[in-house]
């Protein structure tokens, strides 16, 4: 089982911006896609953004323009950038190693998660 590590959430206004980051083992960094995933009470958990192992992004339109994933595999390291956040960001959020399906959709490692950090967004 391997674990990924998340930091950098907590509380802050709506409009302001936070910094996510996580780490993990080297190895991850040269053969895996990196996701950031969220779950706020009662709902399913959701995909936020996704970058390959090249630098390609993606993010879910909810978030679209105003998050910004990013990877340093020099230093084992990915970063969710989120500003201009809204109540609705409010969640737990959880760092994740994976893989594209045909169809192009991100498919998550069943054992490569991290433990979560929670984000929350006042009014």
């Amino acid at each position: 089982q391997v674990q990924l590590v998340e930091s950098g959430g907590g509380l802050v206004q709506a409009g302001g911006s936070l910094r996510l980051s996580c780490a993990a083992p080297g190895s991850i960094f040269s053969i895996y896609a990196m996701g950031w995933y969220r779950q706020a009470p009662g709902k399913q958990r959701e995909l936020v953004a996704v970058i390959s192992r090249g630098g390609i992004t993606n993010y879910a339109e909810s978030v679209k323009d105003r998050f910004t994933i990013s990877r340093d595999n020099a230093k084992n390291t990915m970063s969710l950038q989120m500003n201009n956040l809204k109540p609705e960001d409010t969640a737990v959020y959880y760092c994740n190693a994976g893989g594209y399906s045909r169809s192009g959709s991100y498919s998550p490692h069943s054992n490569y998660w991290g433990q979560g950090t929670q984000v929350t967004v006042s009014s």
